[in-house]
């Protein structure tokens, strides 16, 4: 093998670029390429942790928005349903532009457009205020949504594949905690006896931090910048919408779940905001810092194994949910609540490692060897996780369109839960038949033959 070099080419035309950038090779990894990894890992970690924080802002905002703003329940579980539709949304163009602008270019201009609905919500927050002018300044926040698909994209490059389930759930792991934070934040606020600008205001100085530190510390990787076509060849590949499917209810329902919690204990449960705020932010939390071990079992074990028994655990907790619901029992509810957003967390982390483990599989039966079949994964992995990661947040619309709608009609979450209950059912049946099912006939056929076998996903 061709040992490339040990250090990463100066930065060209202003700005800090790698022009040649091989993880796989061990020498390269071990002398310098893990160094230079780790510190991206590390600053793409803090804007998008940022980026969650903002982007679930009004999960807590509508906890402050008493009688005096005039709205209903339903108004603001629909208020959170539009945050959460731009966030995923605006996932698709953040991939791209990790391809157009570079991952360090964009991480600082993503970084620094959170300043906009943040201004703009410490501007429009007082009673008074249309509840249309809230639902547009609310869309503005969705943009947060949108980094974790940039940073995900950004540091997939970075590793190699063996490291890719740890990196990429320490990553996303450390931005979903962006939202335990924030509920936190609003926390102490709210027991202080502060308004809602106090916690706007708290943010905007990290903001510019984040963009800061970005600029000096991050590099692009050129080979990711001249590859604005990987997008188009992972929309056309099923396995982009299989794995969105079943991120949606993992991810789909972490960030569903995150903005509804508060709504769902003070609306069914007579709970204060202060009341919701004490138990709201221990989901998302566990969620959060469970999501690496969740990559680190699928390294060990296979993504779609874990993944599969992963759904088991969702229907159960949902299950209990639905008992707990209909019970009226509070304690029975919050806890079981707690164990299902620990599940998303796993299952997020569980999911995303099968996605570049399916395309290198893809690559190696394509006849592809060596850094050849890992480029092939690495351009493949990077483009689809924006696709999947923005199919999976219209998880979180769902879920909040979902209660909405089963308050109107039964006065509780019930019937959402029962609605969700069947979907992890089917995303459960969606993995055993796609990655892990494998026809006994089949297997006989193919070890009784020369012909070349199908492909199996079952370790990915």
């Amino acid at each position: 093998m061709t040992a490339p070099s040990t250090a990463p080419a100066p930065p060209s035309r202003g700005g800090r670029w790698i022009q040649q950038w091989d993880p796989e090779d061990e020498t390269f990894w071990n002398e310098t390429g893990e160094k230079v990894a780790r510190r991206n890992l590390i600053f793409s970690v803090l804007s998008e942790h940022i980026g969650f924080s903002i982007w679930t802002m009004w999960s807590v905002l509508v906890l402050f928005m008493g009688p005096e703003y005039g709205l209903t329940p339903a108004d603001k579980f629909l208020l959170t349903s539009m945050v959460t539709l731009v966030g995923a949304v605006v996932r698709v163009p953040y991939t791209f532009a990790v391809a157009i602008f570079g991952g360090r270019n964009w991480t600082i201009v993503s970084a620094g457009l959170l300043l906009v609905p943040t201004v703009a919500a410490f501007t429009v927050m007082e009673p008074g205020t249309s509840f249309n002018t809230f639902l547009l300044v609310g869309l503005l926040a969705g943009i947060g949504g949108g980094n974790f698909a940039s940073s995900m994209t950004n540091i997939n490059a970075f590793f190699p594949l063996r490291k890719k389930g740890w990196a990429l759930g320490l990553n996303a792991g450390g931005g979903n905690i962006g939202v335990p934070v924030i509920q936190l934040a609003a926390l102490a606020v709210i027991g202080a006896s502060g308004g809602p600008r106090v916690l706007l205001g708290i943010y905007i100085p990290f903001i510019v931090v984040a963009a800061v530190l970005a600029a000096l510390f991050m590099d692009n990787i050129e080979n990711v910048k001249n590859d604005t076509g990987a997008a188009k060849d992972a929309a056309k590949d099923a396995h982009t919408w299989i794995m969105s499917f079943l991120y949606i209810g993992t991810f789909g329902s972490f960030i569903g779940y995150s903005f509804a919690f508060g709504q769902v204990l003070t609306n069914q449960f007579g709970r204060t905001p202060l009341e919701a705020a004490y138990v709201t932010f221990i989901g998302p939390l566990l969620g959060s810092l469970i999501r690496p071990f969740g990559g680190w079992l699928a390294d060990k074990y296979g993504g779609a194994k874990i993944t599969l028994y992963n759904y088991v655990g969702m229907g159960a907790a949902t299950a209990v949910l639905v008992f707990a619901s209909m019970e009226k029992s509070l304690a029975l509810f919050t806890c079981a609540f707690v164990v299902l957003f620990v599940l998303t967390g796993l299952g997020n982390g569980s999911t995303y490692k099968m996605i570049p483990g399916i395309f290198q599989t893809k690559a190696l039966a394509k006849g592809l060897e060596g850094e050849e079949a890992a480029a092939y994964g690495r351009r493949l992995s990077g483009a689809s996780m924006g696709l999947i990661g923005a199919v999976g947040a219209l998880g979180g619309v769902g879920i909040n369109l979902a209660f909405r709608q089963s308050f109107l009609s039964y006065g509780s979450g019930t019937g959402a839960f029962v609605s969700f209950l069947a979907f992890y059912a089917a995303c459960f049946g969606v993995t055993w038949a796609v990655y892990l099912r494998r026809p006994a006939a089949k297997a006989q056929s193919e070890a009784a033959t020369d012909t070349k076998p199908q492909l199996n996903y079952a370790e990915v």
